[in-house]
């Protein structure tokens, strides 16, 4: 796959770019087809009224951003913002699909620099994003500016287990399994930037600590398949 451009955050857009048409496919392998679970599962849990006005960060293809739209209803609106144009390209498909044109707004932008301004939405999200991101303290300052006093910021992320069985198998998988898929997929190198992005992310209590540090209150998270994954639950301080 050649890569045209030249920063970091250049070469990433472009595998984004490249892998549109499969990601969910890889979403799929990279969590052993539980990555839909664990949205349900979140989605749940959120305080997500009728009516409100939300931003899923780095959408990506758009399940989330179609979840929380389902979710506000013809009063509410969500914004779908993602720095690949042809990941956007995708879930403008899937959006049309699920009728939900008159509810969500998707827009490319930057997530270090959301073009939004203070306190204007009622919930943030961000769904296996944070990982691929030049600087993840940067993005959830950001989330913090443009969520509105008592709103909530939510992370959906894959992590390290802090078990030691458990961790084992998760190098093995994502170390050796991933990267063979990648191969005979005929995508190695895009699947073998998922599992290091996943590989060298931060643990579950260190992306606690970068909520905090983000200016967030009421910091806590639950974690799904034996610690492989984690949702982080944040407010922003009235």
């Amino acid at each position: 796959m050649p890569l045209t451009n030249h920063t970091p955050e250049d070469r990433v857009q472009d595998i984004f770019d490249h892998i549109a048409p499969q990601y969910d496919q890889m979403n799929s392998v990279i969590s052993l087809g539980t990555h839909h679970w664990w949205r349900q599962r979140v989605m749940q849990a959120m305080t997500l009224h009728a009516g409100d006005f939300a931003l899923d960060v780095c959408c990506g293809t758009g399940d989330w951003t179609i979840a929380l739209a389902q979710a506000v209803g013809p009063a509410g609106h969500v914004v779908g913002l993602d720095f690949s144009g042809v990941m956007l390209q995708h879930a403008t498909t899937k959006v049309r699909q699920a009728q939900l044109d008159d509810r969500i707004t998707l827009r490319q932008g930057d997530a270090m620099q959301l073009p939004y301004p203070d306190n204007y939405f009622n919930v943030v999200t961000i769904g296996f994003g944070l990982r691929n991101v030049p600087d993840a303290t940067q993005v959830l300052r950001e989330m913090a500016r443009v969520v509105k006093p008592g709103g909530q910021v939510v992370c959906l992320e894959t992590c390290q287990p802090t078990n030691p069985l458990v961790h084992a198998g998760w190098q093995v998988y994502f170390g050796h399994v991933v990267p063979l898929m990648g191969r005979l997929a005929h995508h190695y190198q895009a699947y073998n930037y998922l599992q290091s992005s996943t590989h060298h992310f931060v643990s579950a209590k260190e992306l606690s600590r970068l909520f905090t540090a983000a200016g967030l209150t009421q910091v806590h998270y639950d974690l799904f398949n034996l610690g492989a994954a984690a949702v982080h639950w944040g407010r922003k301080p009235y």
